[in-house]
Formats: structure tokens, C-alpha cells, sequence
């Protein structure tokens, strides 16, 4: 009798924590949507109920001072290409570490560093980059931007695709070599449809990051390639902090990642667990 109970009494407290900890990352996030819909004076107020508005999103959407719909098309472009960029490469060079017969302390090093550098604030690199792009050319471009956030999320790409890479059965590689096939056919027809939940998991977690960064963007864009979150801090000016619009848009800007989530759930928690089972 204790033992079932026990057991029941444990997946009960299991359920609460995991209702606790979802409620701990979605309450913010349910504020955040549910003051978009309010207007200034009742979120200032603290208003339990209110009547919902759609000002605030007429407002940042089509108003004549609003860039968002500007600022969210350089998201999606900048996005987009930093993650494509990052998934080609990160690819070939976690083949190339695990395929190409490099040393052993080459792979560690090379893996350590990139890991290193992955922890260094953003905003330590932004003042740097921006130094070294003003002079070629590259501030306020799409091109200065895709190369700064490809350069940050690389180090996670490719720690991950080194997972997926390196857990792809040789038998089938050497297999495929015996029959005839080159190094790009043999990435193309034998170890892109294996590593493919790995690829849908990093592109996810990619543009996440892409579309959140704020420093960067902030210090090598201008309006014509501002980024979302870019524009979501213009909503604090100097004499006045447009709290409901900034909700509004912050709720907007959450649509494209959760999108992607959903679309790519399955294939994104088989990639994460993939490299973890084996």
C-alpha cells in the first residue's frame, strides 16, 4: 500500500514542480501580451481588469511614425542568413574535426576555444566590431550585421552539429565511399538526411538567438537595418516610456520564434535527445 502511494505522492510533486516552473517562464510572458491590450493609464495604475484595446498594435503596426513592420523584414533577413551561414559552416567544420584525422588535442583546443568565446558578452565585442566595420563599409548594412551574428552563434552551432556529426555510423560512410561517392555527394545523400533533426534543432536555437540579439544590432545598425529589438527600446524615450507599445510590439516579436517551435517541435526535441540516447 505505501508503495503505490509513495509512488503516486512522487509523480504528484513532479506535476507541481513542472506546473510551477511553466507558470514561472509563462507568467512574464502573459503580462507582457495582456499589457499590450491595456491602455497607459490602466497599466499604470495597476488595474486588475480592463477592457481590451487594439490601439497599441494599430499604433506600432501601421502608424506613419512606426518602423516595426521596417524593423521586423531586417529581423527576418538578418535571421535567416546568420542561421543559414551558421549551419553551413558549423556542418563542414564538425566534419572536418571528426572525419579529417586532425589531432586529438587540435579537436579539444579548437572546441575550447570556441566555447570560450561563446561566453563573452556581446556587448564586449559590439564597441570592436563597429571599429572594424565603419572603415570598409560595413555599419548600418545587412551584411555587417549577418557576419556579427553568425560570428557569435558559431561556437553553438557548431558544438552541436559536432554532436550530431560525430554520432553518424562510419559503416555507412565507408560504404558510400565503396561505391563511388565524392565528399559532397556523401554529406548531400547520406549525412544530411541522417544529421537532419540536429540541423532543424540548431536552426531553431540559431534564429532565436539572431532575433533577441540587442547589443550588437544596437551599435551596428542605424534605421534602415535596425533590428525588432532595436525598435522595441525606442519605445523608451527620453521624456516618456511607451510602456503599452512596447508590450505590443514585444508580443509581436515573440510570434516568429514560437511559430518555428511549433512547426519544428518534433524534429527539435528528437535532435536535442539524439546525441544524448546514443
Amino acid at each position: 500500500m505505501n508503495g503505490p502511494v509513495s509512488r503516486q505522492g512522487r509523480i504528484a510533486l513532479t506535476h507541481l514542480v513542472l506546473v510551477a516552473a511553466a507558470a514561472i517562464v509563462i507568467a512574464p510572458v502573459a503580462w507582457t501580451v495582456a499589457a499590450g491590450f491595456r491602455t497607459q493609464i490602466s497599466l499604470l495604475m495597476g488595474e486588475f481588469f480592463f477592457s481590451p484595446v487594439w490601439f497599441n498594435f494599430a499604433e506600432v503596426l501601421f502608424s506613419k511614425t512606426s518602423d516595426f513592420l521596417l524593423n521586423y523584414r531586417n529581423s527576418l533577413i538578418v535571421g535567416i542568413a546568420s542561421t543559414a551561414l551558421c549551419l553551413a559552416v558549423a556542418t563542414l567544420a564538425a566534419w572536418s574535426l571528426h572525419r579529417m584525422r586532425w589531432p586529438g588535442w587540435i579537436v579539444h583546443v579548437f572546441l575550447a576555444w570556441t566555447l570560450i568565446f561563446h561566453m563573452i558578452p556581446p556587448v564586449a565585442l559590439a564597441s570592436a566590431w563597429y571599429a572594424m566595420a565603419r572603415p570598409v563599409g560595413l555599419d548600418n548594412t545587412f551584411i555587417g550585421l549577418i557576419l556579427a551574428h553568425t560570428t557569435l552563434n558559431l561556437p553553438m552551432a557548431l558544438w552541436l552539429m559536432s554532436v550530431f556529426v560525430r554520432d553518424v555510423p562510419r559503416e555507412l560512410e565507408e560504404a558510400a565511399r565503396m561505391d563511388g561517392a565524392t565528399t559532397p555527394i556523401l554529406l548531400r545523400h547520406v549525412v544530411l538526411p541522417i544529421i537532419a533533426p540536429g540541423l532543424a534543432a540548431t536552426a531553431v536555437l540559431t534564429f532565436v538567438f539572431s532575433w533577441n540579439e540587442f547589443a550588437v544590432a544596437l551599435t551596428l545598425s542605424m534605421k534602415q537595418t535596425a533590428t525588432v529589438p532595436v525598435a522595441i527600446a525606442k519605445f523608451a524615450q527620453d521624456f516618456e516610456i511607451q510602456y503599452t507599445q512596447m508590450a505590443a510590439s514585444a508580443a509581436l516579436s515573440i510570434l516568429p520564434a514560437l511559430l518555428l517551435l511549433l512547426v519544428a517541435q518534433r524534429y527539435i526535441v528528437k535532435g536535442l535527445t539524439q546525441g544524448a540516447v546514443k
